[in-house]
């Protein structure tokens, strides 16, 4: 019998395995001075990494006509694509991510990324082929709802106290309780981790070496 206590781990992608907070907050900001709206602040612009689109412009871009939604995501994906070759996998990413597979967890990606966005950002990384199973924002629903991580759940077969959920934002945190589920926070991303508090996550991770002990300590 497993001695694990999660068999499915599911993963926020934008900081929490990549760090790409500070260029998507930026791309965020060309995109609005592109379209002529107010330029959020970093805080603003780092506070709705892992939304869906038309969430994330609600609380960034509050002054941009809905109709403009569009033509605001079309200037977003013109800077972050043209950049997105900067990013890196944050230290020891891969390596945790290596000996988890190893324990036969299965690993799934929950993010507010688009399909398209996650499958080029998948295409062009060391972590092509390592994930059992991936959903985004468009294809389900915008964090922190929590079908995505819902149908995870049950294309495994795996019922929440089995699931864990790992995310560097209150949204991903409060996925995770809206499905039921455990969760851990990574202080290394989007937001302040005294934030995490209300959604009593199991853990917060201040690097990846603390998120992988903990995780084959207790995981």
């Amino acid at each position: 019998m497993s001695t694990r206590r999660f068999d499915l781990i599911a993963f926020d992608w934008d900081g929490t395995l990549f760090d790409s907070t500070g260029l998507i907050a930026r791309c965020i900001q060309e995109a609005c001075r592109d379209l002529g709206v107010a330029v959020p602040s970093d805080a603003d612009a780092a506070y709705v990494i892992g939304l869906g689109l038309t969430d994330a412009l609600q609380h960034a871009a509050p002054g941009l006509p809905v109709e403009r939604y569009p033509e605001m995501g079309r200037r977003y994906r013109h800077h972050y694509f043209a950049r997105q070759h900067e990013l890196l996998l944050f230290d020891g990413t891969l390596e945790m991510l290596q000996s988890l597979k190893a324990r036969q967890h299965l690993l799934a990606v929950a993010t507010g990324k688009s399909r398209r966005g996650l499958d080029d950002a998948l295409a062009g990384s060391p972590l092509a082929g390592m994930f059992d199973s991936t959903r985004t924002a468009d294809e389900t629903a915008s964090k922190p709802h929590p079908k995505m991580l819902l149908e995870l759940m049950d294309h495994f077969g795996v019922p929440p106290e089995r699931t864990l959920m790992i995310g560097d934002t209150t949204h991903d945190l409060q996925l995770a309780a809206n499905a039921g589920a455990a969760s851990i926070g990574v202080s290394y991303g989007a937001h302040d981790a005294e934030t995490f508090d209300e959604f009593s996550p199991l853990f917060v991770a201040h690097s990846t070496r603390e998120l992988h002990d903990w995780l084959l300590r207790h995981g």
